[in-house]
Order: structure tokens, then C-alpha cells, then sequence
């Protein structure tokens, strides 16, 4: 994803430069592919300069799988008594697509507000539409990569094999996931006073879904009580829709639609509360 964006503006430039300075387009006549595309990569450079962002959103996950492997080594563990191998690769799958798409966008976002630059990058002729779809797909990029890279791991280091006919149930979980989380990151921020209070607020709110939701332990190891209520919350549906797909008994192209209608759902609210909250101001600025 990241090299296809890169190739794209890549082509824009080689294009560009054959033609006249008078011809040149402006950023506003330049479509909104191209907009959108322009700012993910911007987006994405800020990212791989931030040390802290690229650590606990592409390196954390990767030592999250191997501690858990190393742990557990082929303990049977699950509800289809897979080798624990089998089982964390969906599963730290699915954090680092939140950690991507939700924590670390959270983060940004509120520190992006409070010191101003959101303000002054909404004062540019750049559509905000164009802002916010720009570091939407930058999030979503990343959480793709992040996912794509443990695949590999788990494929080449411990031996787990995604079957072909489920890459299409994977595929589609994994972005429509990312982009949920995305709304909801939006959304969240709104409720974060400032930028010291975003990671633990975050942490606080993920790491007991990541707990009760399947990620770190089975869920079938836990009270029913709080098995109901991971099933509110879409952790738990994107955990379960990539074990799913991962797991051999699995037929068909692995999706599981209860699952994705719960995702959707989600993103939609989160979409909905963005829109009515989400402010360009700092906090301290609006009261």
C-alpha cells in the first residue's frame, strides 16, 4: 500500500514534468485522488520520522507475537485447540491494525490539535475533507503493512499458513476494520482534553478488550459475563474474524459477516460522532 501511493505520485511527477511551468496544476485542480494521495504521503513521512509511533505500531506487535509464541510454544489453546503459534498470529494481527488505525491515529490526532497545527493546516486551501481522508489512509496503510509483515513472520519463522481460499476473508476484514477504527479514533479524540491525557486514555480503554476480546488470551477461558460483553465491542469481532480465516477447518474464503456487520456498525457511529464533535481547535481554545 505504502509503495503503491508512492508510485502514484511518482508517475503524477514524471507526467508533470514534461509540461510547461504555466501548466502546472494547483493543489486545488489536481482531483481529489491526487489530493488525498499527496497528503498520505506527507502523512506517512511524519509518521516514519515520529520514533515513538513507528515503535509502538510496528515493532511492538512483532515483540507482542514472539514473547506469546516463545510463552506458550504449541500449547494447544482456543476453541479449535490450535497450536498457540496458530492462534497469536491472527491475533496480534489484529492488534497492530488498531494500533494503527485507532491508538496511534487517537494520539496524533490530539497532539496534531493541541499544538495548533490542525488549525492552521485547516487555514490552507486544502478541502478538510481531503486532510482527514489523507491521514485515514496513511493509518490504514500502515495497519495493512504492520498486519502483512506478521503474516511473514508467522509464515517463515513459525510455520502458520494462511490457506489461499481464505486471503480474500482476511483482506476484507483487515481494511474494514482499519477503517473503523479509524472513525472511531476520530471520534474518540473528541472526548480528550489534551495531549497528555491521549495515550493513557487509550491504553485504558484497549488493554482490557485486548484482554477480554480474544487477542492476548482465548475468550472461551473467561467468565460468560464478560464474554457478552466483548461481543458489544469490535475488538473482539475483528480478533474473531481473522482467527476465522486463519484457522485450517475454516472453508469457504473465511468471511464471517455477523462479524463485519458489527464493524461496520461501529464505524458508522464512530463516523457519526466524529462529524457532529470533531474539532479543528484546541481544546483550551473552544472552552
Amino acid at each position: 500500500m505504502i509503495l503503491l501511493i508512492r508510485w502514484l505520485l511518482r508517475r503524477r511527477r514524471e507526467r508533470r514534468a514534461g509540461e510547461p511551468a504555466s501548466a502546472s496544476p494547483t493543489a486545488a485542480s489536481r482531483g481529489p485522488l491526487a489530493l488525498v494521495l499527496h497528503q498520505a504521503f506527507y502523512d506517512l513521512r511524519g509518521f516514519l520520522r515520529n520514533r515513538q509511533g513507528r515503535f509502538f505500531t510496528l515493532v511492538l506487535p512483532l515483540l507482542f507475537l514472539v514473547i506469546f509464541v516463545a510463552v506458550f510454544g504449541n500449547n494447544k489453546v482456543g476453541p479449535g485447540n490450535l497450536p498457540a503459534r496458530i492462534y497469536y498470529v491472527p491475533g496480534i494481527s489484529a492488534l497492530a491494525i488498531i494500533a494503527a488505525s485507532f491508538v496511534n491515529l487517537v494520539i496524533s490526532i490530539t497532539v496534531l490539535r493541541e499544538e495548533g497545527i490542525l488549525k492552521r493546516r485547516r487555514a490552507t486551501p486544502v478541502p478538510a475533507w481531503a486532510l482527514i481522508a489523507g491521514r485515514t489512509l496513511m493509518a490504514i496503510a500502515v495497519s495493512l503493512v504492520s498486519m502483512v509483515v506478521l503474516m511473514l513472520v508467522g509464515r517463515f519463522a513459525y510455520g502458520v499458513r494462511l490457506p489461499t481460499r481464505t486471503i480474500p476473508g482476511v483482506a476484507i476484514t483487515a481494511v474494514l476494520g482499519s477503517v473503523s477504527f479509524c472513525a472511531l479514533a476520530y471520534a474518540f479524540s473528541t472526548v480528550i482534553e489534551n495531549e497528555d491525557a491521549a495515550q493513557p486514555m487509550v491504553q485504558a480503554v484497549m488493554l482490557p478488550l485486548y484482554f477480554i476480546s480474544g487477542v492476548f488470551i482465548p475468550a472461551v477461558t473467561l467468565p460468560n459475563w464478560l464474554r457478552h460483553v466483548a461481543q458489544v465491542f469490535p475488538v473482539q469481532h475483528l480478533s474473531h474474524g481473522l482467527h476465522h480465516a486463519f484457522a485450517p477447518a475454516t472453508t469457504g474464503i473465511g468471511i464471517v459477516w455477523s462479524d463485519l456487520g458489527v464493524l461496520a456498525l461501529w464505524g458508522a457511529i464512530g463516523l457519526a460522532v466524529a462529524l457532529f464533535r470533531f474539532s479543528w481547535l484546541p481544546k483550551a481554545a473552544t472552552g
